[in-house]
C-alpha cells in the first residue's frame, strides 16, 4: 500500500476520495495520510466525511510533506496554484497525479515535465473522461478499421451549467476548464496529434460567466484528420451529454454517439446508387473492464505505471498535447487567426 497526501479539499476532491475509499480497483492500494487546503476547515471536513481518522490536516503542503513523507501527492487545487504545488511535491520525491488542466500555461506545463524528469518521478493528469465506456468503445471501433480511414470527428457540447464560485470569474472558462475533456477524447479516439487550430470564442448574451462561455474550433490533426468542436456553457433548453454528442466519419462509414448509451454506426454496403446502400455496424463493448471506471481507472493506471516502471496513459508528457490544443484555441481566438498547435514537450 502506498501513502498519499491530497491537496485541495474542495468539491472536486469528493470524486477522488469516493474512488480511493470505495472502488474495488483501488481497494487496499492507497492510504491517505494527509489532507491539505488553504482553508484548514475544508481539510478537516473531508477527513470527517471519509472517516480518515489517521490523516493529518494542514494548510501548508511543504510542511505536510516534510512531516508525513508520502509516496504520492494527489493535486486537486486551483490551476493557478498547480505549478508550485507540483514542483513542491516532486522536490519531496513524490509521484504526482494532478487535476486537469495540468498547468495554467504551456510554459508552466513544461516546467512541471522538466521537474518530473529530473526527479525521476511519475507525473500524470486525471483525464477521467477518457476512462468511460463510450470513449473506449469508439477507439476500439476506429482501430478495427471498420469505418475505413478516419477523416473527421465532430463534437457538440451544449449545457447550461450554473456552478457559482471561481469558474464564473475565469477567463476562457469553457476552453480552459471543460473543453480539454472533449479535446483529449478526440485526440485519443483518433490516435492523432494536433497540428493547427482556428477558433472563435464568445460570451453570449445572458451569460452568467465573466468571459468565454462559448467557443467554436476547427483542429487540423495528423493523418489528414479534422476535428471540430462546438461548445457552450450557457446553452439551456436542449442539453447534450457532458461527454458531448459525436459524429465520427471514415472513408467507409459514420458513427454517431449521443454521449450516453446510444450508438448508431453504418458503413457502405454496395457499389451502386446515388447514395450507396448502408449496413448497420455493431459497436462492441470495451475489451478491458478495468479501463471504464472514470476516476478509479485513471488512478489505478497511475498506480500500475509506478509499479511497472512504465508511463501512465495520461502521463504529463502525453497530456501536454491536449493542453496545447486548449491554449492553441485560446490564442487563435485572441488573434482571430489560424495558429499552429505547439506540442513540444520541453523547452
Amino acid at each position: 500500500m502506498l501513502s498519499a497526501v491530497l491537496v485541495g479539499c474542495g468539491a472536486m476532491s469528493k470524486g477522488w476520495l469516493d474512488a480511493l475509499t470505495g472502488h474495488p480497483l483501488l481497494r487496499g492500494r492507497v492510504a491517505v495520510i494527509g489532507l491539505v487546503d488553504i482553508d484548514l476547515s475544508a481539510a478537516e471536513r473531508r477527513r470527517a466525511d471519509y472517516a480518515l481518522n489517521d490523516a493529518g490536516t494542514g494548510s501548508d503542503l511543504d510542511a505536510m510533506l516534510t512531516k508525513t513523507r508520502p509516496d504520492l501527492v494527489f493535486d486537486i487545487a486551483l490551476p493557478s496554484t498547480r505549478r508550485d504545488l507540483v514542483l513542491t511535491a516532486l522536490r519531496h520525491g513524490c509521484h504526482v497525479l494532478t487535476e486537469k488542466p495540468m498547468a495554467a500555461s504551456m510554459d508552466e506545463a513544461r516546467d512541471i515535465l522538466a521537474a518530473a524528469k529530473a526527479a525521476g518521478r511519475v507525473h500524470a493528469v486525471v483525464q477521467n473522461r477518457r476512462f468511460i465506456p463510450g470513449v473506449r468503445r469508439i477507439r476500439r471501433l476506429i482501430d478495427t478499421g471498420a469505418l475505413g480511414d478516419l477523416t473527421a470527428l465532430h463534437a457538440d457540447f451544449f449545457i447550461g451549467a450554473h456552478f457559482g464560485g471561481f469558474r464564473e470569474q475565469m477567463q476562457d472558462v469553457l476552453l480552459l476548464d471543460m473543453a480539454i475533456h472533449t479535446l483529449d477524447a478526440a485526440r485519443f479516439m483518433a490516435n492523432a496529434d494536433p497540428l493547427a487550430v482556428y477558433c472563435v470564442e464568445s460570451n453570449p448574451a445572458g451569460s452568467w460567466y465573466a468571459h468565454g462561455a462559448a467557443a467554436d474550433a476547427i483542429f487540423e490533426m495528423s493523418d489528414g484528420v479534422r476535428f471540430t468542436y462546438r461548445g457552450s456553457w450557457v446553452a439551456e433548453g436542449a442539453p447534450t451529454s457532458w461527454e458531448s454528442a459525436w459524429r465520427i466519419v471514415g472513408t467507409r462509414g459514420t458513427l454517431l454517439w449521443d454521449g450516453h448509451e446510444r450508438f448508431d454506426a453504418h458503413v457502405v454496403n454496395g457499389e451502386s446508387g446515388f447514395q450507396r446502400p448502408l449496413a448497420a455496424l455493431e459497436v462492441l463493448p470495451p475489451p478491458d473492464d478495468a479501463h471504464i471506471h472514470g476516476h478509479a481507472s485513471v488512478i489505478a493506471d497511475f498506480l500500475d505505471a509506478i509499479a511497472a516502471g512504465r508511463a501512465p496513459e495520461t502521463g504529463g508528457d502525453d497530456n501536454i498535447k491536449s493542453l496545447a490544443m486548449v491554449f492553441g484555441a485560446i490564442e487563435s481566438a485572441r488573434l482571430r487567426a489560424r495558429v499552429p498547435v505547439d506540442i513540444q514537450e520541453t523547452r
